[in-house]
């Protein structure tokens, strides 16, 4: 199974990693708990790309 990293993006539509490499129930309490704070950012959780064999 692979792993999960929680985004931001902010007021002006800039997207920013805010952690990586998280099983993804982890990323999802992540992201939630950001999201609980009420500031204006938009949060999600997304699958991280895996390297394509050679």
């Amino acid at each position: 199974m692979g792993t999960f990293r929680v985004m931001r993006q902010d007021d002006n539509g800039n997207r920013f990693l805010v952690a990586g490499g998280l099983a993804e129930a982890e990323a999802r309490r992540l992201a939630a708990e950001f999201e609980a704070r009420g500031h204006k950012q938009l949060y999600w959780v997304e699958s991280e790309p895996t390297d394509p064999a050679p």
